[in-house]
């Protein structure tokens, strides 16, 4: 890493101080030019330390350079010279030098973490935004949702909701630059409880998306082997060497028993835990340690992650997509994907669906984001980063879409193949010709046998409908772990194929995995909750703790936990955090404000519409789908899917008391923390610490970006009830302001 200490030795710094002088503003600006000159131009991230002094000292810091001089060789400066000392001890972005005084203790020469570059972290951001809802949820609602007609509700709710969260997340990070806790304690002391929300979520979020990726790793083993194990029903062996096929598997299909009965060894519903997964627990450590290792060092490790996990789901996709397009069949899967079905369009349903779906594959009010964000340099341009992260992640779901309905068309094509040569067999049987008009089961039908003839009731014949067996293909684990790999059964070199499957799966969840644990280990880390463990020790220690509580998991009801951590854990509180967010950025930090502050970061001020979504509509999309979530499960209630081994099928059952119970610890223990900060901060309890701001050059910025002061436009007074002397206050859009600046 760059450090200053080839720049001013120790035996430099006894020329360069000398008792009772100071530093004069032609000294400043000559130290400066020399630290730019033979240091090079900005590096887009390096952490760097300068040498230590354990004398009370100030510091002179670059982003990439550190030098120290001891506090009594500066003395304090006129008025009129503060001024000129600050534009001359200031370069541009990415070089800027600022003084600060430490105390002791302090590690203020400590630099916080950069990205190595700006690959690394668009990588980052899109490996952490992409997740495994992108792959295996998107397709389901579409094809559910009036297939192409729910593109139309999907793309609306990005542009109004997705996009500009996502952007004020990223905005809000690099402008404060610290981990969520930590930016929403600074926006205000009474919305620290924003960010302590947040942190919450994360570590119940990370808790079951972990499991996932224990089970992807245990398919991956599997993979290995050939046949599949999952290829065909197991056979209970007798001594004699006769064997039967167990009767389980025969009922259902062997994906579904590999999944229900060898990988969860499930038991009957919720309430009966019954035996301890030894091989699931084993994939949770694996999976933990591998987390681990991603961010034992934060950024350092996980940038350097990215590089592989990243862009290899896209390889895996577009290799699918090649083989997908040459099955038989691929035409009706696409087909029924994409035809519209414009009258869905009226369904609020719909509406609220794609409003989660953008919500919750965005990675949205986790705290990763800013946390990613916080470790940008300072004239980063966050909002193109916004827009390109948003649609890469929209482009890859349509993409996963074709990819996965172009198998499913082959797998239905396969099914439907299947069920006409069952029926045509039964016909030849009954009537010695395929050509039979249908006829109700049990109607008594003559038969010749044995040239006389006789009359049975007309046996069930198979029903062979395509479009049936594609409108049941399934979403989340159940597309994943039974339909797809189902599918890939059929294909030739199966085993390789289902490597490439599961890798893909496993590189997805890991980099959202990381990405959410990510958010709270920087709020921790910034609040220096434990100041004298450091990152890597502490990322263990919370790792283990995940690693331990996630043992839930790993037992015959451990699939039913799951559901329930996975329908109530995230989607609330999240609601809740990411509206809060909306309305502490606009009504309390102040649009105005916010729009200065990222017209210094990137050299343009962001649109009204995206004022208008900040301020009004984002909020109110928030609020809608929250309602609407909530009055769905009072009105319908909840119930999670058990698997009857008896029937060998799927069916649903109610949540016990005790579960619900649960739900609500699990949502009042992120969400009540909000109004929890904010009430103990009015009390006078300090939960969450000040802290002072970070670094932010604004007049070097000024510079960089040439900005001159904002008029307050017409449409911001009467639409966002922005001042003349651009205060802001409370009014009624279009109308005259109510109450004075807040």
């Amino acid at each position: 890493m760059a450090n200053a200490g080839h720049l001013v030795r120790r035996t430099s710094q006894r020329e360069m101080v000398v008792p009772q002088k100071s530093l004069d503003r032609m000294e400043m600006r000559d130290m400066r030019n020399r630290l730019v000159q033979e240091n090079g131009g900005p590096s887009y991230g390096t952490t760097n330390q300068g040498f230590e002094d354990p004398q009370k000292r100030t510091s002179v810091k670059k982003r990439t350079t550190s030098v120290t001089i001891p506090e009594e060789a500066i003395q304090s400066p006129t008025r009129s010279e503060k001024e000129e000392l600050g534009a001359l001890a200031s370069p541009p972005p990415g070089d800027a030098i600022q003084a600060s005084v430490s105390k002791p203790g302090d590690n203020t020469d400590e630099e916080r973490e950069s990205w190595d570059s700006k690959w690394q972290y668009l990588l980052a951001v899109i490996g952490y935004a992409v997740g495994l809802g992108s792959v295996w949820r998107f397709p389901y609602l579409c094809q559910k949702n009036g297939g192409g007609a729910f593109l139309f509700p999907y793309l609306i709710m990005l542009a109004v909701e997705g996009i500009p969260v996502f952007y004020l997340e990223l905005a809000v990070g690099q402008r404060l630059r610290k981990g969520a806790i930590g930016v929403w304690n600074q926006v205000s002391p009474y919305c620290g409880g924003i960010g302590v929300a947040s942190a919450f979520v994360s570590f119940n979020v990370a808790l079951y998306y972990n499991t996932i990726i224990a089970w992807c790793l245990y398919y991956l083993a599997g993979s290995f082997r050939s046949p599949l194990p999952w290829s065909e029903c197991p056979k209970e062996y007798y001594d004699n060497g006769s064997y039967k096929i167990i009767r389980e598997c025969t009922k259902s299909s062997p994906t579904e028993y590999f999944w229900y009965r060898e990988t969860l060894e499930i038991s009957p519903d919720i309430n009966h835990p019954d035996k301890f997964n030894w091989k699931i627990a084993v994939c949770l450590l694996v999976a933990w340690f591998l987390t681990y290792l991603c961010m034992a060092k934060g950024i350092a490790t996980s940038g350097k992650v990215v590089y592989v996990t990243a862009p290899f789901p896209y390889l895996v996709l577009v290799i699918f997509f090649v083989r997908g397009i040459t099955l038989p069949g691929m035409e009706d899967g696409l087909k029924h994907l994409f035809t519209p079905d414009w009258g869905k369009i009226l369904d609020p349903t719909v509406w609220l669906e794609a409003g989660t779906q953008i919500f919750f594959s965005l990675g949205l009010a986790f705290g990763g984001l800013i946390a990613f964000s916080s470790y940008n340099p300072v004239h980063n341009n966050c909002f193109r980063d916004a827009v390109v992260c948003g649609i890469i992640n929209c482009c890859t779901a349509i993409f996963a879409a074709i990819v996965v309905f172009s198998v499913l068309g082959f797998k239905a094509h396969i099914t439907y193949e299947q069920c006409i040569e069952e029926r045509n067999a039964i016909n030849m049987e009954l009537f010695n010709t395929t050509d039979v008009d249908p006829i109700p089961p049990g109607e008594m039908i003559s038969i010749s046998v044995d040239g006389g003839t006789t009359e049975i009731p007309m046996p069930e014949l198979p029903k062979c409908d395509l479009q049936e067996t594609l409108k049941n293909s399934a979403s989340g684990t159940g597309l994943a772990f039974i339909v797809f790999t189902e599918a890939i059964n059929q294909f030739p070199w199966a085993p390789f194929w289902s490597v490439l499957f599961f890798l893909m799966l496993f590189t997805l969840g890991i980099d959202s995995e990381f990405g959410t644990l990510e958010g709270v280990i920087t709020s921790i880390v910034d609040l220096k909750v434990f100041p004298s463990i450091r990152k890597e020790i502490l990322t263990a220690i919370i790792c283990c703790i995940c690693c331990a509580i996630s043992m839930v998991f790993a037992h015959g009801a451990g699939n039913y936990v799951f559901i329930l951590f996975d329908d109530f854990s995230g989607n609330i509180p999240l609601l809740i955090v990411a509206f809060f967010e909306c309305v502490s950025v606009s009504y309390v930090y102040g649009l105005k404000k916010f729009s200065d502050d990222i017209e210094l970061m990137i050299g343009s001020r962001p649109s009204s519409f995206f004022l208008l979504c900040w301020k009004y509509i984002s909020p109110a999309v928030m609020l809608t789908i929250l309602a609407s979530s909530i009055i769905k499960q009072v009105l319908n209630g909840s119930r999670y899917m058990a698997w009857d081994a008896n029937e060998a099928v799927v069916k649903f059952e109610q949540w016990p008391p005790w579960a619900w119970g649960l739900v609500a610890v699990l949502v009042l223990i992120s969400a009540l923390w909000i109004p929890g900060i904010a009430l103990t901060r009015l009390c006078g309890i300090h939960v969450i610490q000040d802290d002072e701001p970070a670094w932010f050059p604004v007049e070097e910025l000024k510079e960089y970006h040439t900005v001159v002061p904002h008029k307050v436009t017409y449409v911001e007074r009467k639409v966002f009830c922005i001042h003349e002397d651009g205060s802001e206050g409370l009014c009624c859009p279009i109308g005259v302001p109510q109450t004075e600046s807040v």
